[in-house]
């Protein structure tokens, strides 16, 4: 059973999204040990790129203040080498294609497998080209997470077969950030999902309170919740794993609930 699987084993997954190098990756290693320890069953790691189109406001601004502290992928991998000395969940990076090309795909995936990352997740990547990254993860045992939302409709199957690991469900159209509501009928997304595969499922884009991510969780395998974690770091900078950890513990808490 592959960690990622693991993750979802006991009932609903709480899965929160930090970008790398806000405002530096001291911080992010202190809100990634908090996080964890208030109940994350996974944690995304966003790879700062200049121009991350899945983004909202929120954490492309998180982007461009990781990159102008010197943000680099080897740095990030480096902070992932001092997380596995403790840190037990899984973690999946998210990023985008260039930045795996310009690093070299062969040498970036390989580099994940030697420091413990479980997957990949690659908003930009179609699933019509996730052969040219899928091959390379399954040689070095990382899950390319794929991602399904209500614009997929006839594509769902075919997309849900091929999926490993998890399958990241955008609740709704757009970019990432915070909704007062999500409008999009996630049941049924999840019904077809089901009836094509038994990789779990967990819902993302746009999740920021406990009854959000108690009913996202209840509709499907878990949540996500990026934009607003990212918010607090931004509020409180360098001492965010406090807030950050309190945060989480009350989200983790209602989607475990679910």
């Amino acid at each position: 059973m592959s960690r990622i699987s693991q993750a979802f084993a006991d009932g609903k997954a709480f899965i929160p999204f930090i970008t790398c190098g806000d405002p530096d990756l001291e911080t992010t290693a202190s809100c990634v040990r908090a996080m964890v320890a208030a109940g994350a069953d996974l944690v995304e790691l966003g790879i700062p790129f200049s121009d991350p189109t899945a983004e909202g406001p929120v954490i492309q601004e998180a982007n461009e203040r990781a990159l102008a502290a010197g943000t680099t992928t080897d740095k990030v991998f480096d902070l992932v080498r001092d997380l596995r000395k403790d840190v037990q969940v899984p973690m999946v990076f998210m990023t985008y294609a260039n930045v795996v090309f310009s690093y070299g795909a062969e040498r970036f995936i390989a580099t994940c497998e030697e420091i413990g990352i479980d997957g990949l997740i690659l908003p930009d990547v179609p699933f019509e080209e996730r052969e040219e990254f899928a091959p390379l993860c399954a040689a070095h045992g990382l899950d390319l997470v794929s991602m399904i939302a209500p614009t997929s409709e006839n594509r769902i199957a075919s997309i849900a077969r091929e999926a490993s690991g998890f399958i990241y469900v955008v609740s709704s159209l757009g970019v990432t950030g915070v909704r007062s509501e999500i409008t999009t009928d996630i049941p049924s997304l999840v019904r077809v999902i089901r009836e094509n595969t038994d990789v779990p499922c967990a819902v993302g884009f746009g999740i920021s309170t406990p009854e959000q991510a108690a009913k996202m969780a209840a509709a499907s395998d878990g949540a996500i919740v990026g934009s607003a974690i990212v918010k607090l770091v931004a509020q409180h900078g360098r001492d965010a794993a406090p807030a950050v950890g309190a945060y989480v513990r009350d989200m983790a808490a209602d989607a475990h609930n679910a």
